[in-house]
């Protein structure tokens, strides 16, 4: 099964291509809901800038060419790499549902290792006072979480962090919220 972004965000647009290579208008861009980060050709005549939304999904691109690669951080402009922490917060507060939902279902990935303790500061203490809570109920929001279960790191920062580290590393064995390197586009 693929993990494909249909909807992205603009992190950098350079009109004029990379200094090296051929000149086309590349944008440097995150997936909404996997946080892929590509760099897509942007048709000709087209400009886009930080912070715009592009389809990129199988049916009719408006202001996309074609998905030329997948990068990495490293890959990423100076600008790109400046406003990515801003991003993923926003992207992680519009979808706050689906993160809080992580905590609700959150298994086991083996005998001695849950997902929930893959968080940045979360670990089996916190695992233990979140799995009989939410027993109690499932949770509504950060808000919800951090009220019920005491003296929990912030929710909403593990995540986000947990996303940039699975952004930065290639090799995390575990992915809890960002597609794989080896997904293909």
């Amino acid at each position: 099964m693929f993990l494909r972004d249909d909807d992205v965000i603009v992190l950098d647009f350079l009109s004029g291509g990379h200094a090296t290579g051929r000149r086309e208008p590349i944008a440097q861009v995150i997936g909404k809901k996997y946080f892929s980060l590509l760099e897509v050709v942007v048709k000709k005549d087209i400009a886009v800038k930080y912070g715009d939304r592009l389809y990129i999904g199988q049916d009719k691109r408006e202001k996309v060419d074609h998905i030329k690669k997948r990068i990495n951080t490293r890959d990423l402009t100076t600008f790109a790499k400046s406003e990515l922490p801003f991003v993923i917060e926003k992207l992680v507060s519009e979808n706050e549902e689906k993160f809080v939902d992580f905590f609700n279902k959150a298994a086991p990935l083996s005998t001695r290792m849950h997902q929930l303790e893959l968080l940045p500061g979360f670990g089996k203490k916190h695992m233990w006072d979140i799995i009989k809570e939410r027993k109690l109920g499932a949770f509504k929001s950060f808000d919800d979480l951090k009220k019920r279960v005491h003296l929990l790191p912030d929710p909403k920062n593990a995540i986000i962090k947990r996303i940039q580290e699975e952004l930065e590393n290639e090799n995390e064995r575990y992915r809890l919220f960002v597609a794989g390197p080896t997904r293909r586009y």
